[in-house]
């Protein structure tokens, strides 16, 4: 053997035999290094929402809901930038020396930016899914929810007697196809969107209540529950129900049903002071139903029966100052039901309805507050016969496809209603008229 066949034997013997780990060992490296680009991705990914990305900003979302949202992100976005860091820094750290210590902390870290992925990517889906629907067919109709919503909002704090800081953003209306109408209220926690505060109502109307205007008394009753809460009269409704009700000398059982169905009473009542007789009409869609179900108590519904919804409102009615409208209205209620008996419920409840229902329109609607600048709600939603020529005029021009002039928005829905009841012009029609003019004042 040569010198140099010699040499090249001995340094292939001083050299280490190849690890049989060092394949493994490359691909747990790049595995480590991998799930920090990963967690930073989906940090970047769940980006802020911009102005212009749903479609027609005259239909989409409005920059003020925009900014409550990216506003709410921003603090879980927080968090997840913490965690994103942590799980670079282990992975970074586990890619150079992939100890069993490292090793785990690349494991705890990517699994603790993992769950705020989670929390923020819940929270951004849900709202992008609502903005989404600005995007499709049905962007008009919606826009036409959150105008009639706004315009009460403007006209009830037009209506206080004293300043009180304006609430924002305005309620924003969305489709649920699957589900009744229903609010989520400003402020409060979300189960949707993992408990965290909804930063502004949210109004969910379903497929049917759209295709049909003159059913969109819906959008006042659910705007009533978030005006309930931001006109501060959250606490004083019940109290003052159940004082009213005491002085009526309602027994006490019955007076604390009466105080569990304050929200959903006091949105009836304020949805008829904004839209007018019509809205009568409206709330009978939705509780003329058989008897087995308009007479039915449950000792946990937060709504009044129905049967008893049905006279609260020809109540109002009367007292807004149309006796033969609300006549009119209890005629068809009894000739639906003409022989009342309420189902599963305490007898007193039905005994006394015929005082407990005018002290509970009194106290809510004919009773000043303090935090409507010592007016009654009537007064601050004022809904007189002049208003009703109002809706009656706007229905014969939508009803010939003009302009119905500078008719409030929330009119429209007794104007649409009057123009069926009367048949002024075929349904479709009167749909096609109605979503123009409201698509038209939001642009």
């Amino acid at each position: 053997m040569g010198a140099g066949a010699e040499l090249r034997l001995v340094a292939s013997r001083s050299r280490p035999a190849p690890q049989q780990t060092s394949a493994p060992n490359r691909e747990l490296r790049n595995w480590v290094r991998t799930q920090g680009t990963n967690v930073e991705r989906h940090l970047d990914a769940l980006r802020p929402f911009g102005w212009e990305e749903f479609g027609d900003p005259a239909t989409g979302p409005s920059r003020a809901h925009l900014v409550a949202v990216n506003d709410t992100m921003n603090t879980l976005r927080k968090s997840l930038r913490s965690a994103t860091r942590d799980a670079r820094r282990a992975a970074e750290a586990a890619f150079a020396h992939p100890t069993p210590e490292r090793l785990q902390d690349v494991l705890r870290t990517k699994t603790r930016a993992q769950r705020w992925v989670k929390e923020t990517e819940r929270i951004w889906d849900f709202y992008l899914e609502l903005f989404n629907q600005r995007q499709s067919r049905f962007a008009p109709w919606l826009v036409a929810a959150d105008r009639i919503a706004l315009d009460c909002y403007q006209y009830a704090y037009l209506g206080i007697g004293r300043w009180r800081s304006i609430p924002t953003p305005p309620p924003f209306c969305y489709l649920e196809p699957s589900h009744g109408p229903a609010t989520s209220r400003r402020g409060i926690p979300l189960r949707r969107i993992s408990n965290r505060v909804n930063p502004f109502p949210l109004i969910q109307l379903p497929f049917h209540r759209l295709v049909n205007p003159w059913t969109l008394g819906a959008v006042l009753h659910e705007v009533s529950h978030n005006l309930q809460n931001d006109l501060g009269l959250a606490r004083a409704i019940p109290l003052q129900v159940a004082a009213r009700l005491t002085e009526a000398g309602v027994p006490k059982a019955v007076v604390s049903i009466w105080v569990r169905w304050n929200r959903e009473t006091f949105a009836d009542m304020s949805a008829l002071l904004l839209g007018g007789p019509q809205i009568v009409g409206s709330l009978f869609d939705v509780i003329g139903r058989t008897p087995a179900k308009s007479m039915r108590f449950s000792r946990h519904a937060v709504h009044p029966v129905p049967y008893l919804r049905g006279k609260l409102s020809t109540e109002l009615l009367r007292r807004m100052g149309f006796p033969r409208r609300a006549e009119a209205y209890e005629r068809a209620w009894h000739a639906l039901y003409p022989r009342p008996k309420l189902i599963d419920a305490p007898p007193a409840l039905l005994a006394t309805a015929n005082r407990a229902i005018p002290a509970v329109v009194d106290a809510m609607c004919f009773t000043s507050f303090p935090s409507l600048g010592n007016r009654s709600l009537a007064k601050v939603e004022r809904f007189e016969p002049k208003e009703q020529r109002m809706i009656e005029e706007a229905a014969g021009r939508l009803a010939d496809g003009v302009s119905p002039g500078v008719v409030p928005e929330r009119f429209l829905i007794g104007a649409v209603r009057y123009a069926l009841e009367q048949r002024m012009a075929p349904p479709q029609r009167l749909v096609r008229f109605f979503m123009e003019e409201l698509g038209r004042r939001a642009r």
